[in-house]
């Protein structure tokens, strides 16, 4: 589908807009399809004061087709502008997807690197070690709207021998005037890696390197990510075939990130241990990228593939699927810690603030809201708390909020647990470890679930479909003691085509 053929089909398909606004699971402060499909969010960046947001998008199916870069605008977080799509497959090199990829801010525009995908079907193939394109598509905009060139720079024939057809996910990280791209791959052997190539002007790329961490983990790695924060290297990526262990790596696909010391001069390459960004359902492909104030943002899709449980709630309504709220990222004490951006306070409304004691039950509009819990432990009790955890070796509050009829989140024995009903649409119940429980930050959108614990630490993001959105919060632990502020949330406001 090229543009031409985007605008010709555009006008036919009103009824898909009309029926995305009948249905009460449209969120309100999260990012979705206009109509259609969405997954990866892709060229993540910020120019002259203007954030840009692309994702993976099939705009006339909410179902799997071929892959669009739509494209949102927004100077505060709070308005968004609804632009045309940015990027179509319209070249031999890209021809069956503009599959994901990244930006790099320069002073003159910005320049985009994707992975162009072709899918050959002229005989049987098994489309690992063939039968696929992944050609390494390079594109520059002045101001990310309108594009002033496009071509392709590396093909399979470029990537090193040993690799299978699974080479995608282009990000560029400059270092010393130097420019790497790091990209997911697949080698013969079913080891998942992540490749750098190296370039001094954006435009030639070769092969730098193959990077492997000590033990093998997974198959395939996607949506690679290099970055510093607060002195630290970190390098983020999507893990196929990783099998469970305990509370770690619950979901089908994992996605996290490893603290590493790349001395990219000299080739040698540190591994921490791998970290999963969220202990929650849905999550996948996040990429970040450094704004104007010098933040580090992070955005993920609210999704996975190949899950047991869906979210297809939402097909009848011509739409699927959405992006995680933007997540400021520090780096602190050997952790990666994410946090709701500072905008989203502009959504706030209807605030009240109680003693946890005093809270019992709370009906916020449309279960739209953001609720933040202190915990804390009577001063005479401290000591004789701490003697009993370290006796225990655990912790030992309890606690249990039902965030909707059944959508429960309790702590027990050190042990935090998200456990869903008939909304989970086949989601069941997450896990994870909490030492000591300080407090909870929970964002509740119409269908979607995002909580902070200890101020980020971790997170556990879902979505949920309830029948009815006249849901009540309610604190079922009586021993608890510190405090609560709640608001409910007001909406993003998005300009449309049709609107502009």
């Amino acid at each position: 589908m090229n543009k031409e053929i985007y605008l010709e089909e555009y006008p036919k398909h009103k009824n898909m807009r009309e029926n995305v606004k009948r249905d009460k699971n449209r969120l309100h402060f999260h990012m979705m399809p206009p109509t259609g499909w969405m997954n990866d969010p892709n060229g993540l960046c910020q120019f002259h004061g203007i954030n840009h947001i692309y994702f993976q998008y099939t705009p006339f199916l909410a179902g799997w087709g071929t892959k669009l870069w739509g494209h949102y605008t927004t100077q505060d977080w709070i308005h968004y502008e609804e632009e045309e799509p940015f990027l179509f497959p319209d070249t031999k090199w890209d021809r069956d997807g503009v599959y994901s990829g990244s930006a790099i801010v320069k002073e003159d525009g910005i320049h985009f690197f994707y992975t162009g995908n072709v899918k050959l079907h002229d005989k049987e193939y098994d489309y690992i070690m063939n039968g696929r394109e992944q050609n390494t598509m390079h594109l520059f905009s002045p101001d990310g709207k309108h594009i002033t060139y496009k071509e392709m720079v590396m093909t399979n024939d470029d990537y090193p021998s040993n690799m299978s057809k699974h080479v995608r996910d282009p990000k560029v990280y400059e270092k010393d005037g130097m420019y790497y791209m790091i990209q997911g791959g697949r080698d013969e052997k079913d080891r998942g890696c992540a490749l750098l190539f190296q370039s001094t002007n954006l435009k030639n790329w070769k092969w730098y390197d193959t990077i492997y961490p000590e033990k093998t983990f997974g198959y395939m790695w996607e949506c690679p990510d290099l970055f510093e924060i607060d002195g630290q290297q970190i390098m983020t990526c999507c893990p196929q075939g990783v099998e469970q262990k305990g509370y770690d790596y619950q979901n089908v696909y994992q996605c996290g990130y490893f603290p590493v010391n790349f001395d990219l001069v000299n080739k040698k390459y540190e591994f921490g241990t791998f970290v999963e960004f969220d202990k929650g359902f849905d999550i996948y492909a996040t990429q970040t990228f450094q704004d104007e104030q010098g933040r580090r943002i992070l955005i993920g899709w609210m999704g996975i593939p190949d899950a047991e449980y869906d979210n297809d709630a939402t097909v009848s309504y011509d739409w699927i699927h959405a992006l995680t709220m933007p997540r400021e990222l520090s780096f602190k004490d050997g952790k990666l810690l994410q946090k709701p951006l500072k905008e989203m306070q502009k959504l706030r409304k209807n605030e009240f603030h109680c003693a946890l004691s005093e809270f019992t039950q709370w009906e916020p509009e449309d279960s739209c809201f953001e609720l933040h819990i202190d915990f804390e432990e009577k001063a005479e009790k401290m000591e004789k708390v701490e003697i009993i955890e370290k006796e225990r070796g655990q912790q030992s509050r309890s606690m249990r909020l039902q965030l909707r009829e059944d959508v429960i989140l309790s702590l027990k024995e050190g042990i935090l647990r998200l456990n869903m009903g008939k909304s989970g649409r086949g989601r069941k119940e997450r896990a994870t470890k909490v030492e000591k429980l300080r407090n909870l930050t929970i964002f509740s959108d119409t269908s979607a679930i995002e909580i902070f614990i200890n101020d980020g630490e971790t997170v556990m993001t879902t979505r949920v479909y309830s029948e009815n959105l006249k849901q009540k919060v309610t604190f079922l632990s009586k021993e608890n003691t510190g405090s609560v502020t709640g608001y409910e949330l007001g909406s993003f406001i998005v300009h449309h085509h049709e609107e502009v």
